[in-house]
């Protein structure tokens, strides 16, 4: 039977993790200016607005309720 002095055997690591920077939101290349109007790219009819859809080569989906509109 191991002894519970000391601490678990299976520590070998000790301190904190090294810190990763996150990558950032790119929301602002969902929108354009033409002219005195704001374009916006399309959003998802169930999230609502601010959830745009992703723009793949066949379809647009939504990451967060997996809406997805098929493109002819």
């Amino acid at each position: 039977m191991a002894s519970l002095v000391g601490g678990s055997e299976s520590k070998s690591k000790k301190g904190k993790k090294p810190h990763k920077n996150k990558p950032t939101s790119k929301k602002y290349e969902h929108y354009t200016i033409e002219g005195d109007k704001l374009k916006r790219d399309k959003s998802c009819p169930r999230c609502g607005a601010g959830i745009f859809l992703a723009n793949h080569k066949d379809r647009l989906s939504c990451g967060k309720c997996k809406y997805t509109e098929f493109l002819k």
